[in-house]
């Protein structure tokens, strides 16, 4: 039997082929991940760890401890030195106790008494000269007497306002600095002390442990990796041809393996520099060498389910032309 293509025939299939749907554009890639790495913040011997590799943490789980005999004594001296310098403050906004200021009025009343007797002593030489029974070497000695008894009175009056009341402005203002000084050496060794004792800073799965309890850690080495699942993207590699087809915040689709249905995520970074395509991103479709790296980070939730090095494929939607 001879068919032929007639032009309607050739219409029709051109038609089906159109209703194609559109063809989903893969490229190679893989499961990157950023982990937290929570370091010493002082140095000094593990006392204590507290989470294993593969422990799910929450922020403010605590981590490990280190020793901390010396901060404990730093807080305690600081603590101490505190309670000095209010003291003494304290002591000069409130002039002298009232023990001190009992006796200066004591001193007073006994001055005073001797000032009224010295007093009527002068009278009585006033009347015994006038009556010629005395000398006037008498009555000049009893009126010293009394100028005597005058002036330590007025000095105990004086001693008795100035007990009464506070430091010097000058004193006052040195007491304070002090407090102040003593508030800020107690406030950095409190500081000190809680860096011994350090808490999951996110919330994410213990991928990792450097140090074991007794070792020596220094400031600035991690001790405990940790990743969160917002930190896991997906790392995929794009031919110069088809750069222009892709833009941060366009949202691609992931498959691999053992991925769930409808993994999505969104293109954050498009790199600026070419690279040569790795040979195990080798497939039939990549013929390109030259391609550009992106990455795409997926929900938290999604992201959860992604495993760092795992293999997967970066779908775009795009027409069939």
């Amino acid at each position: 039997m001879n068919l032929r293509i007639t032009p309607l025939t050739f219409l029709f299939v051109a038609m089906l082929a159109g209703c194609q749907p559109a063809e989903k554009e893969r490229f190679q890639g893989y499961v990157e991940a950023e982990p937290v790495l929570v370091a010493a913040q002082q140095s000094g011997q593990l006392t204590s760890l507290t989470v294993q590799r593969g422990d799910a943490v929450k922020t403010g789980t605590p981590l490990f401890s280190q020793d901390q005999a010396v901060e404990v004594a730093n807080v305690s001296q600081a603590q101490a030195q505190l309670a000095q310098a209010q003291a003494q403050l304290g002591n000069l906004a409130t002039g002298k106790r009232p023990v001190e200021i009992a006796a200066i009025d004591a001193q007073l009343n006994e001055a005073e008494a001797r000032r009224k007797l010295s007093d009527g002593q002068l009278s009585r030489q006033e009347a015994l000269v006038a009556k010629g029974f005395v000398s006037a070497e008498s009555l000049d000695q009893a009126r010293t007497q009394l100028a005597r008894d005058e002036a330590n009175v007025a000095q105990i009056k004086a001693l008795v306002a100035s007990a009464r009341l506070p430091g010097r402005k000058d004193e006052r203002a040195s007491a304070q600095s002090q407090v102040l000084a003593s508030q800020a050496v107690l406030e950095q060794s409190t500081i000190k002390l809680g860096q011994k004792s350090q808490l999951s800073p996110v919330a994410g799965q213990v991928q990792d442990i450097y140090y074991r309890a007794g070792e020596w850690a220094a400031p600035g080495q991690p001790i405990v990796s940790i990743l969160p699942a917002e930190n896991i993207k997906v790392r995929f590699f794009v031919p110069e041809t088809r750069l222009g087809a892709l833009k941060t915040g366009q949202r691609v689709e992931i498959q691999c393996d053992s991925c769930p249905a409808g993994v999505s995520a969104t293109i954050r970074f498009i790199s600026a520099t070419a690279e040569y395509t790795p040979p195990v991103l080798y497939s039939e479709k990549n013929r390109h060498r030259l391609v550009y790296m992106v990455e795409a980070w997926p929900a938290a939730k999604e992201a959860a389910q992604l495993h760092p090095g795992q293999p997967v494929s970066v779908s775009l939607h795009t027409p069939q032309k």
